[in-house]
């Protein structure tokens, strides 16, 4: 018993020495909690755009809508081209037409940009980001970054789509119609997709400074579909800048073939419309930083 004792007694100094003297022990690789990067906010916002049901559902939706409309505006436009006047025939403009469901599309996919950041907001989960990622700079760029990509990318796969659904349908009908190889037909693809993203991008920047779902919905249907509508009904002057000028409806000038001379050049169009992008993504980061959650 006294043995037991004693060595118990001896033992004990020597393990609090040992580890007196060893210091903390060293983290595991798997367990060392660093600073979260942009590459890390990267990751987390491409989870949380892919894993929202929204996202599937303006991906197909875009898809079918781009199909859909290119086939329908094809048929129509090429049963009636015989009976057009010398003036309209001069003025058809296969590439257009083909692509005219990115007046839906557009909407779409800002709706799907606001939703990106207004969801977060109403379900609260925006003070969980926060805290993981206390640089907002840091968290609003990664989801413009990821959200223009996937906006990018759906674009491209409908401007693709529905050109070659609506020059099918044309080619049917009898009508002036494309192949890939025309000029200005890869300007308007490649285009039409640069075009959603922005459009994504202006959602993102008007549901950041609005912050709820449905003051964005709102404020996105009269700025891509309201105004371009009412426009022409406008007093003169604002009528014509209204045409000319309004962000949308410039930037859209890049998925057409046939120039009006009352309007924008494609580039410079969509140059007008990434300048609005700029602007408003601007005012959406300083409001992001200071704001409380």
């Amino acid at each position: 018993m006294a043995t037991t004792e004693s060595s118990t007694r001896t033992r004990t100094p020597r393990t609090s020495l040992a580890w007196a003297t060893s210091g903390p022990s060293k983290p595991d690789r798997g367990q060392r909690v660093g600073r979260a990067t942009f590459r890390n906010s990267l990751r987390a916002e491409w989870i949380k755009i892919r894993t929202m049901r929204s996202t599937l559902y303006v991906v197909l939706g875009t898809l079918v809508i781009g199909a859909g409309i290119a086939t329908l505006v094809g048929s129509s436009a090429g049963d009636e081209f015989a009976a057009m006047t010398t003036a309209d025939k001069l003025a058809f403009d296969p590439l257009a037409l083909s692509l005219r469901g990115y007046m839906m599309a557009q909407v779409a996919i800002a709706l799907l940009g606001g939703m990106v950041i207004t969801a977060e907001y109403g379900s609260r989960t925006v003070v969980s980001t926060l805290t993981a990622v206390p640089h907002r700079g840091r968290v609003l760029a990664a989801k413009a970054a990821v959200l223009a990509v996937v906006a990018f990318l759906t674009g491209l796969l409908f401007t693709f789509v529905g050109f070659l659904a609506g020059q099918a349908a044309l080619k049917g009908g009898g009508a002036p119609h494309l192949v890939l190889s025309d000029p200005s037909v890869w300007r308007a693809i490649l285009g039409g997709a640069l075009f959603l993203a922005l459009a994504s991008l202006l959602g993102l920047a008007v549901g950041t400074m609005i912050r709820s779902t449905t003051g964005t919905v709102t404020t996105l249907f009269a700025a891509f579909l309201i105004v371009p509508a009412f426009g022409p009904a406008f007093p003169g002057p604002l009528s014509e800048w209204t045409g000319k000028y309004w962000p949308p409806s410039a930037g859209g000038q890049i998925m057409t073939g046939h120039q009006d001379p009352a309007l924008l050049h494609p580039w410079p169009g969509l140059a007008v419309m990434a300048g609005c992008v700029v602007l408003l993504l601007t005012a959406a980061f300083l409001t992001f930083r200071k704001r409380d959650a």
